[in-house]
């Protein structure tokens, strides 16, 4: 054990972080006797102890630090983010879950805010994450009474002072006017208490809704309220460049800012584009979209496919006679058979043009013989031999 002046952990960050109680609770808790050091109690706080010390909690070992965990958490409107609230009003850590180890937040959002909450066990990581030094953009959707002008959003995105205090640059895009309210996605990496509805007061924009979509890296997405999540694993250390144990500093554990603002500007881009990539859609006409249709590539037409050359061929299509099925090749069986009876048909149809054929008489009273006729203009008028009936043999295919 050793005084302030040793550079170890104070008695009371290291309670709070073995996840006992907060550190004003482990103050209380010292001051009433009940926290003792290598076998002395402790009357004050004032004291740092270093790893190989022996701290005992009414009689009991102090349980294995655990690592650094953090949660998502979306907050519902009406509660605070606070320990304890003299009034007595709902808060956060009343309504998480049983199962869940002590945690604190990161930063705060105000009884009528609702979005995203970072919780997390370990008080270090909370607080570094707070910084504007990390650079990450705290993201918010605000629903707002009145007309927004383009020129009044210039001047908070280039900051301003009001009544004294001076808020830094904001991101600020108008989403959509919907009658008397409109909708700003607004962007800041400090977290001044009311930063956003002070500024919007003062433009006479009085505040009705107020979301945290995102903090940093982590976005409330499609979360419900009230929901926890715990951000476990790779994605964890992928998030926040590190392990279980918060090590490195800061600069060097975060991505660089302007890293992580291109980032949320190409999500924002994204997110803004949808909405009217819909409306687009919507409006298009039923011409419009004939002519879409019209470049979209077309079926193959029954009977013919494609080949590897892309040029379309036809398909062999089987010979089937009457009551049978199957394909047939062409010098098969049945088209033999099919032509023996276009043959019959046409010799039964010769020898009707024979029996009707009379002979000629011979002799001296014979008659001379007649001229053949000629086909044209000098035989218009009479009456034309009936045309030989053509073979139908295309109907036994």
């Amino acid at each position: 054990m050793s005084e302030s002046a040793y550079k170890g952990e104070r008695i009371a960050k290291v309670m709070a972080r073995a996840g006992l109680c907060s550190r004003r609770d482990a103050e209380g808790w010292i001051a009433a006797g009940r926290v003792s050091v290598n076998g002395q109690k402790l009357s004050s706080a004032a004291i740092n102890v270093q790893p190989n010390d022996i701290v005992l909690v009414d009689g009991k070992p102090l349980p294995d630090k655990e690592g650094a965990r953090v949660w998502l958490y979306y907050k519902p409107k009406g509660l605070m983010t606070t320990a304890r609230d003299p009034e007595g009003r709902p808060t956060v850590f009343e309504r998480l879950p049983p199962e869940m180890p002590r945690v604190i937040s990161v930063g705060r959002l105000d009884l009528n805010s609702e979005g995203l909450l970072l919780l997390t066990n370990d008080g270090e990581l909370a607080r570094r994450l707070e910084l504007p030094s990390t650079g990450w953009i705290r993201r918010y959707r605000v629903r707002v009474n009145g007309r927004i002008d383009p020129k009044i959003l210039d001047q908070v995105k280039a900051g301003l002072t009001i009544e004294g205090v001076r808020y830094g640059p904001i991101e600020a895009a108008v989403d959509r006017q919907q009658g008397a309210n409109a909708w700003i996605t607004m962007g800041l990496t400090e977290g001044k208490n009311r930063e956003i509805r002070r500024i919007c007061q003062h433009f006479g924009w009085p505040v009705s809704r107020l979301i945290r979509i995102s903090y940093g890296p982590f976005q409330l997405a499609e979360m419900e309220p009230g929901q926890v999540t715990e951000v476990k694993g790779k994605l964890l250390k992928d998030q926040l460049k590190f392990g279980n144990d918060w090590k490195p500093e800061l600069s060097r554990a975060l991505p660089p800012a302007h890293v992580q603002a291109a980032q949320e500007e190409r999500k924002l881009r994204a997110v803004g584009e949808y909405p009217e990539a819909r409306k687009r859609w919507g409006n298009k006409t039923a011409k419009d979209k004939r002519e879409e249709d019209r470049h979209e590539p077309r079926p193959p037409k029954p009977g013919r496919q494609k080949s590897q050359d892309g040029k379309s061929r036809r398909i062999e299509q089987p010979i089937t006679m009457p009551g049978k099925t199957g394909k047939s090749d062409k010098s098969g069986k049945f088209e033999a058979e099919a032509r023996q009876l276009a043959a019959r048909i046409d010799g039964t149809l010769k020898l009707g043009r024979l029996l009707d054929h009379k002979p000629e008489k011979s002799g001296e009273g014979a008659a001379p013989a007649a001229k053949p006729k000629r086909r044209g203009p000098r035989n218009a008028g009479q009456q034309k031999p009936k045309p030989k009936p053509k073979r139908d043999a295309h109907r036994f295919r």
